[in-house]
C-alpha cells in the first residue's frame, strides 16, 4: 500500500507544479532561481525526453497504459511474494511518473516543463555551454526510480556473487 501512496505524493506534486506553471506563468517565461545556472522556465513538450517522437501523442499514451499496469502487477507481485523495498519504491516512483504525464497528454496533447539547467564551464581554454532540456517533477521521479532500479539490480548482482563465493568455499 506504501508504494501506491509513493505514486500518488509523485502524481500530487507533479499535478500541482505544473498547475502553478500553467496558471502563474506565460509561455516561455523564465524565472532565474539560482542566476542563471537553474531555472525555472514555462515550456510545453509534445514529445518524449529531449523532445523525441514529436507529436506521437496515440504512441505515448498506449506505452504508457501498458507500462502502468505492467507495473501495478509487477507491483502487487512483489508485494505478496518478497520484501523487495528499493525496486518497489523505484517502481513506485517510475508509476507516478509516468501517470503524472499521461495525464497532461491526455488531456493537452503535451506535458508541461518547466525545471532548466545552464551549465557553462571551462576546459582547455574553451567554454563550454550547455543547456539541460527543460524536464519536469514526473520526469524526475522516473529517471530517479530508473537509477534505483540499476542500485537494486547491482546490489542482488552483488548479493548472489557473494553467495556463489560462500557456497563454493564450503
Amino acid at each position: 500500500m506504501i508504494y501506491y501512496l509513493i505514486a500518488l505524493a509523485v502524481i500530487v506534486l507533479d499535478r500541482i507544479s505544473k498547475w502553478l506553471i500553467v496558471h502563474k506563468m506565460d509561455l516561455y517565461e523564465s524565472i532565474p532561481v539560482i542566476g542563471n545556472f537553474f531555472m525555472i522556465t514555462s515550456h510545453r513538450n509534445r514529445g518524449a525526453a529531449f523532445g523525441i517522437l514529436q507529436n506521437k501523442q496515440w504512441f505515448f499514451l498506449i506505452i504508457t497504459v501498458i507500462i502502468v499496469a505492467v507495473i501495478i502487477w509487477y507491483l502487487n507481485k512483489w508485494m505478496r511474494q518478497n520484501d523487495k523495498k528499493l525496486l518497489s519504491t523505484a517502481l513506485s516512483l517510475i508509476l507516478g511518473g509516468a501517470v503524472g504525464n499521461f495525464i497532461d497528454r491526455a488531456s493537452t496533447g503535451e506535458v508541461v516543463d518547466f525545471l532548466q539547467f545552464h551549465f557553462q564551464f571551462t576546459i582547455f581554454g574553451r567554454t563550454i555551454d550547455y543547456v539541460y532540456p527543460i524536464f519536469n517533477v514526473a520526469d524526475s521521479s522516473i529517471v530517479i526510480g530508473v537509477i534505483l532500479i540499476f542500485v537494486d539490480s547491482l546490489l542482488s548482482w552483488r548479493k548472489e556473487k557473494e553467495n556463489l563465493i560462500h557456497d563454493e568455499a564450503r
